[in-house]
């Protein structure tokens, strides 16, 4: 599968790269970036998946969370694809912010008129890891993957649903419980068709009273002054709830007063995410 080099920047020793390619699963062109650190030009490293949120492009991540430093120090690639198909010429799709373009919600669609390119589910499990195993000197065996708010729940769930493929899972204000709040139900129901017990599949909170796969330790920051915490979109209180019955480990930090949504709140513990996998991708 051919790639398509769209930028390139030194960035700490090592190079922060935008690709395009052409998407066998969302039958379109996609972009991701990829921050190669210094190790990346002598040796194989582990690999970071960083899932953004709504409205997201692969840009935000790479140039608003600061990352980059604590990636070289820890020799880890960084991968950030974009949140959905783009240009799929889907009557409705660019409508609005919460639902189609840049809204992809990491759910593979069953629905017309989605399903044949909104499969953003099977593009982060399968098409995306081996294009990069195929192109960058990665360790296949060394996966992990964390993410922000829609992110944060897809983060969530592809680890839960397939046990022992991530070593590692972590979020920013993920959205824990989309079966109870107004942008999951809204994102599944279009996706998914209108019977809710389908939607249980991509849940965090419904996920992990099932999980009975390799152990997970998960680590999660929430802003205490997050605007979409106080309207009930993220719901974390349910999903710490679900771990604790199962005894699933969990850190959860309800960061102080005055951090929000923003990738300021991102950037203020991101070497924090960082370590976190590093330790378990033993880099």
């Amino acid at each position: 599968m051919a790639l398509k080099q769209v930028s390139s920047n030194k960035c700490f020793e090592g190079f922060q790269k935008v690709f395009e390619h052409d998407s066998a699963e969302l039958k379109c062109k996609m972009k991701f970036g990829i921050y190669l650190p210094p190790k990346a030009e002598t040796g194989k490293c582990p690999v970071l998946y960083w899932l953004s949120g709504l409205t997201c492009t692969e840009q935000n991540f790479i140039t608003k969370a600061a990352f980059q430093q604590a990636a070289a120090e820890h020799g880890l690639i960084v991968v950030a694809p974009d949140t959905s198909p783009r240009g799929c010429n889907i009557e409705g799709e660019d409508e609005s912010w919460d639902f189609g373009t840049g809204a992809g919600f990491y759910v593979d669609a069953t629905e017309d008129p989605w399903k044949t390119n909104y499969r953003m589910y099977s593009y982060i499990k399968d098409e995306l890891p081996k294009l990069i195993n195929a192109n960058f000197p990665t360790d296949p065996e060394r996966m992990s993957i964390f993410g922000h708010s829609m992110g944060g729940h897809g983060a969530l769930i592809l680890a839960l649903k397939n046990p022992g493929k991530y070593k590692s899972v972590s979020a920013f204000a993920p959205i824990c419980n989309p079966i109870q709040c107004q942008w999951g139900k809204k994102a599944l129901g279009g996706y998914l068709g209108p019977d809710a017990s389908k939607w249980e599949a991509y849940d965090a909170t419904q996920l992990v009273k099932s999980y009975s796969g390799a152990r997970l330790d998960i680590l999660i920051d929430q802003g205490k002054d997050d605007q979409f915490l106080s309207a009930g979109q993220l719901l974390p209180d349910n999903f710490i709830a679900a771990c604790t019955e199962r005894k699933i480990p969990v850190v959860f930090r309800l960061q102080q007063a005055g951090y929000d949504h923003s990738y300021y709140f991102i950037a203020s513990f991101i070497n924090d995410h960082i370590k976190h996998h590093a330790k378990h991708l033993n880099a």
